[in-house]
């Protein structure tokens, strides 16, 4: 069976740690899109860690991790991050990296800051690591998958091919050095032999295991609101964030795709653009101390150390993230960071052009939308490591029971800290 854990948001909703959490009791671990764009916190015991591009389930020795075919393989990020664990005593990981994965090239990351720095601005927000060029460049069939690392002529072929056409961009358009391909396909016999030992017929290895009846795991990155399909365009990522897609980008049969655990926080965050629609948005002090408590070190980028933008939970988006996500269970972290507070604000709804509505809404109308909050009493206590349901205050069960039901998905974990089982289980009210 094939359970997918991604994101009901803007993503770090904390889906590393449930993916750390369920991967006790799985076979496979894969990670089906975007790259080191996005990070997922861990802490375990061998310490913490922000993974960028490794999956969540490195730290179990049981386990057959995955980078799969949709994922945008930055090779020597992938490198660096191997090694960081293994300083860090973590054993080496049971890893395949898809052949069929495509690289992501020094120059799309290049061509990342120099479009950024273009648009001025009215850019994107992008972290700059190169997602949107590479993306770009495999539907345009420019990419170099990781197979032709290992066909010389091939290679020197397509990075030719594709060096034509970025020094046109880099010196007409942004006005920048050219690329040299002989530098290039050197860097990248180096960085082939690094990833030698990894590299394997990751279709076959998971068609197998799932004949053997093995369980899988399928790891998100991001969120709903960031899918270049049915999120906020065009303030989205360049892969498809959801479920959905792990059929194609980690070549899961879509028949065996049976669970769907949408994960979302006890309120809101948002790395991005300050120009992207977040309705829920908390400014002023209120924000900066919600910001302070949030995560597990205050709400900052796992990737790019930028401050989150935080908001109270918003029922809209995250009703409409789990019915695109198709969850069949949603698991809801952070809920002790809230335990501050003497009321909890809820956006129940969106205010647009002087009428309310609770269906979330398009680009265009959702940047005229203002939030109309329901206030929930708190439960000023501290719930942090809390593993029984029951034995959390009413408050806080009671605003459980209302975000389950706003949001019309059954909410089957809480979690009440950043640690592995920091985490309660409970019975869904739906």
């Amino acid at each position: 069976m094939v359970k997918a854990i991604v994101g009901a948001n803007w993503g770090d909703e904390g889906k590393g740690k449930i993916t750390d959490m369920l991967a006790e009791t799985s076979d496979v671990v894969i990670r089906f899109q975007g790259g080191a764009n996005a990070g997922h916190t861990i802490i375990n015991d061998f310490g913490r860690f922000a993974l960028h591009i490794l999956p969540s389930g490195i730290f179990y020795p049981h386990i057959t991790n995955i980078i799969g075919n949709g994922v945008a393989l930055d090779v020597a990020k992938l490198c660096q991050e191997l090694k960081s664990i293994t300083d860090q005593g973590v054993p080496a990981p049971n890893l395949i990296v898809s052949e069929r994965a495509q690289v992501l090239m020094p120059y799309h990351v290049l061509q990342d800051g120099y479009e950024e720095e273009r648009l001025g601005g009215k850019a994107f927000g992008s972290t700059k690591s190169g997602i949107a060029p590479f993306y770009s460049d495999k539907y345009a069939k420019m990419g170099i998958q990781v197979c032709d690392l290992f066909d010389e002529p091939r290679l020197r072929e397509r990075l030719n091919a594709a060096v034509a056409v970025k020094n046109v961009l880099f010196e007409h358009l942004y006005h920048k050095p050219p690329l040299d391909p002989d530098t290039l396909f050197g860097q990248l016999l180096e960085l082939r032999e690094q990833i030698r030992p990894y590299v394997g017929d990751a279709v076959g290895f998971l068609h197998r295991a799932l004949a053997e009846g093995k369980s899988v795991l399928l790891e998100g990155q991001l969120g709903s609101m960031k899918d270049p399909d049915l999120g906020i365009f065009p303030m989205t990522t360049s892969s498809h964030t959801l479920a959905g897609f792990g059929c194609v980008g980690a070549a899961v049969p879509p028949a065996a795709l049976r669970d769907v655990v949408c994960v979302t926080k006890a309120y809101s965050s948002c790395v991005g653009s300050s120009t992207e629609p977040f309705v829920s948005e908390v400014s002023g002090e209120p924000g900066e101390e919600l910001r302070r408590r949030g995560g597990d070190q205050g709400e900052f980028g796992a990737t790019t150390g930028r401050p989150r933008r935080v908001g109270w939970f918003d029922a809209v988006a995250t009703q409409y993230g789990c019915m695109v996500q198709g969850a069949t269970q949603v698991a809801l972290t952070c809920l002790d960071v809230l335990g501050y507070l003497d009321e909890i604000p809820v956006c129940t709804g969106y205010e647009i052009d002087g009428q309310v509505t609770d269906i979330f809404p398009t680009t265009p109308r959702l940047c005229r939308a203002k939030p109309v909050f329901t206030t929930l009493p708190g439960w000023k206590q501290d719930v942090r490591g809390c593993t029984d349901y029951d034995a959390l205050p009413e408050n806080a069960k009671a605003y459980v029971d209302f975000l389950e039901a706003r949001i019309g998905a059954p909410i089957t974990l809480v979690s009440t800290g950043p640690k592995r089982h920091e985490i309660t289980h409970r019975t869904p009210k739906l």
